[in-house]
């Protein structure tokens, strides 16, 4: 019963939590911002900043801000594709910028706006959304919390390059959402942290403290 009220207690807050966090992230990462800005502008043409429309929480549509990886109108003959590791649209900056996570830095405004929270599944477009909803059964299930800059999913599971990966971080989305509280947050806080120095994901299915149905989920999707 306790538990239950710290997790209720800890939900409750996240909002609040979530602008305090990203209003002195903003300040702090002010230094990084102007030289990340400087170096976009020298090395390619086009803006500094980049958005685009995402899906969020029950499906309601808002404008994604992050740092321009990609030439511009770089989907201009393609149309809406996956992004791959070795994708040619983007820029060798913008490769750095994907390999450290910086890129996604500017969404802390997103989350100041209410849009986001730091920590949930991450928001997708509107093209992919209705082209998993039909493939994938339960993918709705993501959009029951705001979505986040970082989040399990991306901790424990590389780049989306087919079906199977995108319905393996579904898993995780699901579970996060299921077993959300403040140490797991703290805990892909950390692994966040990992992922953007070493540049790769931790292969094994994370443990937590799952039912022993919900761990065979995970394996079988992640195998």
């Amino acid at each position: 019963m306790f538990v239950k009220f710290l997790k209720k207690g800890y939900k409750d807050s996240r909002p609040l939590l979530d602008y305090l966090v990203s209003i002195m992230g903003l300040l702090l990462l002010t230094p990084l911002f102007i030289v990340v800005g400087i170096v976009t502008k020298l090395t390619s043409e086009g803006p500094v900043f980049y958005t685009q429309e995402r899906v969020g929480k029950g499906g309601r549509l808002f404008e994604i801000i992050k740092f321009r990886t990609m030439y511009t109108d770089a989907e201009l003959k393609t149309g809406p594709i996956w992004a791959g590791r070795d994708d040619p649209r983007i820029t060798p900056f913008g490769r750095f910028l994907r390999k450290t996570h910086i890129d996604e830095l500017p969404q802390l405004i997103n989350v100041i706006m209410g849009e986001m929270s730091i920590i949930g599944p991450r928001p997708e477009r509107p093209f992919f959304v209705k082209e998993f909803k039909e493939n994938i059964h339960g993918y709705t299930k993501r959009l029951a919390v705001k979505p986040g800059i970082t989040g399990l999913a991306q901790c424990y599971h590389k780049y989306d390059e087919t079906i199977q990966d995108v319905q393996i971080k579904l898993n995780y989305d699901v579970l996060y959402i299921k077993k959300m509280c403040m140490l797991l947050d703290l805990k892909i806080l950390l692994l966040t942290v990992k992922v953007s120095v070493l540049g790769e994901v931790t292969p094994e299915p994370v443990k937590l403290h799952l039912s022993e149905r919900q761990e065979r989920v995970v394996l079988a999707t992640a195998a």
